[in-house]
Order: structure tokens, then sequence, then C-alpha cells
């Protein structure tokens, strides 16, 4: 066991870098998708305002434009996958860039909730697996 000793103004180490967001990594998947499962329905949502709200709410991360729209595409095509329409999440360009419109009907919010803890059981799968891997889980 190491014996450790307190050292007078010695600065925190417990300092994280900033996560910069990934296309494909679930963990920002899940923050995304976690975020437009709350937006309003049949209305356009700028794309940009979406990638502004996850810099403000998750300060620690890094979210792009392309990783946003790329997360939405995948949710886009899951939805096509179930639903075989493509009206339920639509990726349009508007007068100010790339628009999110989520379909105003009853199906969709049981949908994306199911979405989100799909992309959840993914992130906990991924740290279970880390864990065993670095040896904290025997």
């Amino acid at each position: 066991m190491l014996i450790l000793h307190d050292v007078p103004d010695l600065p925190n180490a417990d300092l994280q870098p900033p996560t910069v967001a990934e296309a494909g990594d679930p963990f920002a998947e899940l923050r995304v998708i976690h975020l437009v499962t709350r937006l309003g329905r049949g209305e356009p949502v700028r794309i940009r305002d979406i990638v502004d709200r996850l810099n403000a709410d998750y300060v620690d991360w890094s979210f792009s434009r392309g990783v946003v729209i790329g997360a939405i595409v995948q949710l886009q095509s899951n939805w096509q996958s179930d639903f075989r329409s493509t009206s339920g999440i639509e990726v349009r360009d508007g007068l100010a860039g790339p628009e999110l419109v989520i379909e105003d009907t009853p199906r969709v919010g049981p949908w994306l909730v199911r979405q989100v803890v799909r992309l959840s059981a993914a992130c906990t799968e991924r740290l279970r697996a880390f864990a065993v891997e670095e040896g904290a889980i025997p």
C-alpha cells in the first residue's frame, strides 16, 4: 500500500481535458439524441442551435455540426428502418442552414426514448468492458 503525504499548496491534479465529440461515439450520440428527444415537434429547429445548446449544456465537451448531423442522420435511418417512412425525422435545408423537423405524432416520443435507452445501454456496456479490461472488475 502506498503511503501518501499531505503537501501544502499542492494544486489539484483532478483536471480533465475537454472531450471532443466524434461521429459514431455512443457517448456523443447519447447526448445529441437525449437533447433531440426533448425538442418541440412539427417545427424546424436549426442544427446550429442544437450544436450551441449541446456545447452550453456539456461545457467539458466540444460538439461540431458534423457530429450532430451524423447522429441525427443515424436517428433518421433508424426511423426509416422501423417505420418504412421518411417523414418522422427530417433534416432539410433552411434559410439559415440545415434544420431538423420531428414529426408531431404520438409514436415519436416513445420511439425516441427507446433510442436513448439503446444508446445508454451501449455506453454502459462500453464502460463495463473498459472496467473489465483495466482490471477494476474481476
